[in-house]
């Protein structure tokens, strides 16, 4: 009687999540981070455990055979779900129909040639795989795709390895002792849908937390970039800059990048193809820059970028890099087929070391941007007024 009670609440838990993450894929839309094949691997394995209520004990029936069919249908709809949170998005209703119907067609096969407690060892050796592939995938990914969710994967690999080790429990039961030994009543059949009623009530709602935590993540990197360039924003140059900090304890050089005569690119060519020479002029920034260096878009056509743990000859060299490569490049191609070629005027500040000298910094390097646009554009100014600024070859 308890075992089928528990049966019944991990039947009601199975079933009341998979609504759950069908609702919440709907209102992702686009990006349903797995949600929607969450959903059909609760509801597939909600209905295996609703079958084996109505079955009964274990044997030889067209419900036995849909029960364990849809067991490893489950496990399958979970693994794309899976793959699908993580970027990787896998087919699901093509490979749940050719599984589903090739598991029933070797069921058949199982049962005629070893019998019923044959079949039954099957599906316990097969969980037992398919869990021991997901534990190894994650423990895996841990190196790759997991990298910023240690914690929680590391918490499903530990549930995932403990149904794991139950259905290869199961399995030496069968060997030894036969169907008697899956008794609704039987002391290992109490301690297995425990078990699982216990991950029907973490797992659903860790993988809600997670989903949360994405969308979370990515509404923070839209707070910090630039929609247009994508590159950081002030407010993104700030929070990085807050973490170069914390980490090392040089300082950073600010380069102040200005486009030259940016109002006659929308004023000839319109509006749209001024963006178009943003979102160029960013791509050459992001290639010009090193790895550790920081660009930001400060706002119109004005950006920023930070050189980090560098001296005044390597934030020179950078600027002059920066102003060379623009001026080099054609950032647009016009419809009468003219090449848009632009410059821009570098403002190098001197060296600040943390995020409250950052705006002395920017002030410092704004009125050496200044001084180089009095001073004809497309050059390289810097703050200290006894540095010769580095000006195009005439």
């Amino acid at each position: 009687m308890i075992a089928t009670l528990l049966v019944g609440m991990l039947c009601v838990y199975l079933l009341s999540f998979s609504v759950m993450f069908l609702l919440i894929g709907r209102r992702l839309h686009g990006g349903k981070m797995g949600t929607d094949a969450f959903a059909v691997g609760n509801l597939m394995l909600g209905s295996a455990y609703v079958l084996q209520l109505l079955e009964g004990p274990p044997g030889w029936s067209a419900m036995s055979v849909a029960n364990h069919s849809l067991t490893l249908c489950a496990l399958l709809a979970y693994s794309a779900g899976g793959a699908r949170f993580f970027g990787r998005p896998l087919p699901l209703a093509a490979p749940l129909a050719v599984l589903g119907l090739g598991y029933a067609l070797v069921q058949l096969v199982v049962q005629w040639v070893w019998g019923t407690e044959a079949r039954y060892a099957l599906l316990s050796a097969l969980c037992a795989l398919c869990f021991a592939g997901m534990v190894a995938v994650l423990l895996a990914g841990l190196r790759t795709f997991a990298r910023d969710l240690r914690g929680e994967v590391l918490l499903f690999v530990v549930l995932i390895a403990g149904i794991g080790v139950l259905n290869v429990m199961k399995l030496a039961k069968l060997l030894s002792g036969g169907l008697p030994a899956l008794s609704m009543d039987s002391q290992f059949q109490m301690v297995f849908y425990v078990y699982m009623c216990s991950l029907a009530t973490i797992i659903p709602p860790a993988i809600v937390w997670l989903v949360l935590r994405r969308l979370t993540d990515a509404l923070r990197g839209m707070a910090a970039h630039d929609p247009l360039t994508g590159l950081l924003n002030r407010r993104g140059l700030t929070e990085a800059l807050d973490a170069r900090f914390a980490r090392r304890a040089g300082g950073a050089r600010l380069l102040l990048v200005d486009v030259d005569h940016f109002k006659h690119v929308n004023d000839r060519y319109g509006h749209q193809a001024g963006d178009a020479v943003l979102c160029a002029i960013a791509d050459v920034l992001r290639g010009a820059v090193g790895a550790d260096d920081l660009v930001c878009r400060m706002g119109g056509e004005e950006f920023a970028a930070v050189c980090m743990e560098a001296d005044d000859a390597t934030a020179l060299q950078l600027a002059e890099r920066i102003r060379t490569r623009i001026a080099d490049t054609a950032l647009l191609q016009a419809p009468g087929g003219e090449a848009v070629h632009c410059t821009v005027t570098v403002g190098v500040s001197d060296t600040f070391c943390d995020d409250g000298s950052l705006a002395r910094a920017m002030q410092a390097a704004d009125a050496a941007l200044y001084r180089g646009k009095h001073a004809g554009r497309n050059r390289v100014e810097r703050v200290a007024s006894n540095v010769e600024a580095l000006a195009p070859a005439r």
